[in-house]
């Protein structure tokens, strides 16, 4: 096991050291530093950009990162700067209602712009001690049987027991560690800007109700009191890095509505593609990889920050672990064996989803067939559940169907689950009133409580939420607080 913390070599030019170095700082690479941090992990951030970026898009927190964000006591945060959005018309955007009594206290869509979301996690990240370093690019790196020395771009060396790569589709630490990322190129790309129109709304409104009963990949939405969300489909797929142009912009208007609607003084412009590549593997040796760097798929159901964001939660307290010493020998490798067939599950579902929003005849005849099945509730819940996030079961072995799965938000006596979770522990919740966790107490709460809202006697809940065991036997319990949370103490 390692040490709880790396001690600082005594040669003046030795490399400085820390438990964890993780490369990016986007919603994933915050969140995976705030979730260390609670554990007394000593971390590092390093962002190549030196700004945060300018540009504001809107990006959707769905469901269960929603519930994340309530078991660590962000989500009234974000809540302010976000609205909040029906549950529904997430998949290839086919505009049914959402499915009622979804199993979530927090059944809604948060639309909140990114740069805030970031902004946020970084801020927790800082307040719980972690260090933030803009400017900072990782050029290299080589790893031993003790840690990682990474080499940023300007020559400076550092040392930590743990590299984390979060450093989005174009991974520097990826292809650096040599991990293959398999999978399709774009076949079509998309233009996204935000700029001013020069004719009336209701104008716009009538061309995009018109032209986006067929094309989903076509839209201009109004932002705030002036500007516009401009979304084409791009002339083709471009090897350029740069960004487009707005007259870029104009021309694909033109050609897929027939004018340009006058549009002027960009804000931003950017492009995208639907390249779909996951990670031949998320670890190699004290290198991990998490996020976009592990997976990239086309943004439809907009589900990319809310794979990375729970990726990092995933990953956060089973690394803790290990650093801090007390992990069992398997517990890291679960990260990957968990997170990659959840990625696998949203690359197809986003591939399925593209298909969709083709406007050949083929692919819309098969747009309208699904649309009439999505009238049935259980196929229209299965897709909303399959989007959010809350239909993940990570396979524990035999058992009860919650066995895996993630508890809901329920009402317990001290108030609501999710806020005995802020501190990034396990949870015992006991109704039975007799049990304990002894010599795991250090890792593990419990909450006593004949009361909760809950119909089975107890559970054990791992600090990402998921119920890790289900039961009334000290013995039992035992023997999975020690499959999770390593050997008690004393």
């Amino acid at each position: 096991m390692d040490s709880l913390h790396v001690t600082a070599e005594s040669s003046p030019d030795a490399p400085r050291m820390f438990d964890v170095i993780i490369a990016g700082c986007g919603p994933t690479g915050a969140m995976l530093a705030a979730e260390l941090r609670l554990h007394d992990v000593r971390v590092l951030v390093l962002e190549k950009e030196t700004e945060p970026v300018s540009f504001v898009r809107i990006v959707g927190l769905h469901i269960r990162s929603l519930e994340l964000m309530a078991m660590r006591g962000l989500l009234d945060r974000l809540l302010a700067h976000g609205r909040r959005r029906p549950a529904a018309g997430f998949f290839a955007a086919i505009d049914k209602p959402a499915p009622k009594d979804l199993d979530s206290a927090h059944a809604y869509l948060l639309g909140i712009p990114q740069p805030v979301v970031v902004a946020q996690l970084e801020d927790h990240a800082a307040r719980l001690g972690a260090q933030v370093r803009r400017g900072g690019a990782v050029a290299g790196f080589e790893q031993d049987d003790e840690g990682v020395t990474v080499e940023l771009a300007d020559g400076e060396q550092l040392r930590a027991r743990y590299l984390v790569g979060c450093d989005g589709g174009h991974s520097t630490v990826r292809k650096l560690l040599g991990v293959g990322f398999p999978g399709e190129p774009s076949q079509t790309e998309t233009l996204m800007g935000e700029m001013k129109v020069g004719v009336a709304r209701e104008e716009v409104a009538a061309k995009v109700a018109d032209i986006g009963r067929t094309n989903k990949r076509f839209w201009l939405r109004p932002f705030g009191e002036e500007a516009y969300s401009v979304v084409v489909p791009a002339a083709g797929v471009s090897d350029r890095a740069d960004p487009p142009t707005l007259d870029d912009f104009k021309q694909q208007l033109r050609a897929v509505a027939g004018t340009d609607f006058g549009v002027h003084s960009p804000r931003w412009l950017s492009r995208f593609g639907d390249a779909t590549r996951l990670a031949d593997r998320y670890r190699l040796g004290r290198v991990l990889l998490a996020g976009d760097a592990a997976h990239i798929h086309p943004p439809t159901g907009g589900q990319g920050l809310n794979l990375g964001v729970q990726d990092a939660f995933n990953l956060g307290w089973k690394l803790a672990a290990q650093i801090r010493g007390w992990a069992p020998d398997t517990l890291l490798d679960t990260y990957e064996a968990e997170r990659r067939p959840v990625a696998e599950e949203v690359l197809d579902n986003t591939r399925a989803q593209m298909e969709l929003h083709s406007p050949e005849p083929g692919p819309q005849a098969v747009r309208r067939l699904l649309a009439e099945l999505m009238d049935f509730d259980e196929v229209n819940r299965r897709l909303i559940e399959k989007i959010t996030a809350i239909n993940i079961r990570y396979d524990f072995g035999e058992g009860p169907d919650l066995l895996g799965r993630r508890l809901r938000d329920i009402d317990v006596k001290q108030g609501r689950l999710y806020d005995q979770l802020h501190s990034g522990r396990g949870l015992l919740l006991d109704r039975t009133e007799r049990l304990t966790v002894g010599g795991w107490s250090d890792r593990v709460d419990h909450l006593a409580d004949r009361t909760a809202a809950l119909d089975v006697p107890c559970v054990l809940l791992r600090p990402d939420g998921h119920v890790a065991w289900i039961g009334d036997d000290q013995r039992e319990l035992d023997a999975h607080l020690s499959r999770w949370f390593g050997g008690p103490v004393g």
